[in-house]
């Protein structure tokens, strides 16, 4: 991948109605800041993903801002992500979460925009649980140095001489903490996936994921996701965005993915 595109990306952010609604909604929150937020680190945990329309979420999180505090960095409660991907020539680490392995790697560099803060990071999915580990890096990462390559080699049994960049993934992101229990909630809009040929958006889609110690029924979130009649599904960005810029990779396991973002998108589930 041209390193060049990650900067030329992060000037292609469509920002579709529905967003322009969510700062009067996130300004009834009350606010939680990165210090607090510490407590909820969660890098070891079980994770329940929702996929829904951008209305949906924000129908749901009307109803419950008593529950949850907002993180508030310097006054800005979306914020914007851009995250790219590794895996190797071959699409193994793809391939393993398209088999179903219950032992996998992710292997991504990850730039928070508003504070131009960047991470390599490590999520090692076991069975239902992920664990998450990640390094501060000057700069976002778009090839290993001998620091970053023995993160990775720290953390992961993957060579990082064989990793190599396959996508760009940008989000905008609204970070909650439950006032009640131990769990984060992140909500993800307005997703963006991109290569060196395809730029894909899903300005209507969703993705939340209550983040948990272990996982709780009773939070909130799920309650409200319940009687709205929406179901927990396993769903991975990084996923997601190889079957839509590389649609020749294998992705039979995926298509009921993406039915149901077909689905969301031409608003047969209202």
């Amino acid at each position: 991948m041209d390193t060049q595109l990650h900067n030329d990306f992060s000037v292609q952010v469509v920002t579709p109605p529905v967003i322009n609604q969510w700062p009067v909604l996130l300004s009834r929150l009350d606010p939680i800041d990165l210090a607090d937020m510490d407590a909820v680190a969660l890098l070891n945990r079980t994770d329940t993903k929702y996929v829904l329309t951008a209305r949906q979420l924000y129908q749901a999180l009307a109803t419950l801002s008593a529950h949850y505090w907002v993180l508030d960095v310097d006054g800005v409660r979306l914020n914007h992500y851009r995250t790219l991907y590794f895996d190797t020539a071959d699409f193994n680490l793809y391939m393993r979460h398209h088999a179903g392995g219950r032992n996998r790697y992710k292997v991504r560099s990850r730039e928070y925009v508003d504070t131009s803060l960047s991470f390599l990071e490590v999520k090692h999915k076991v069975d239902e649980r992920t664990i998450k580990n990640r390094l501060q890096t000057p700069a976002f990462v778009t090839r290993f140095t001998p620091k970053t390559s023995h993160f990775v080699s720290a953390y992961t049994p993957l060579d990082p001489r064989r990793l190599e960049p396959k996508l760009i993934n940008g989000f905008s992101r609204i970070t909650l903490v439950s006032k009640y229990h131990k769990e984060r909630l992140t909500l993800d809009l307005n997703l963006h996936f991109f290569n060196d040929t395809n730029h894909v958006v899903l300005p209507d889609i969703a993705i939340a994921e209550v983040k948990q110690e272990g996982i709780n029924r009773h939070s909130d979130f799920v309650k409200a996701m319940r009687q709205m009649h929406i179901r927990p599904t396993g769903f991975s960005k990084y996923c997601i965005g190889v079957l839509m810029l590389y649609p020749h990779i294998k992705h039979n396991n995926f298509k009921p993915k993406l039915r149901l973002i077909n689905k969301l998108m031409v608003g047969l589930s209202f």
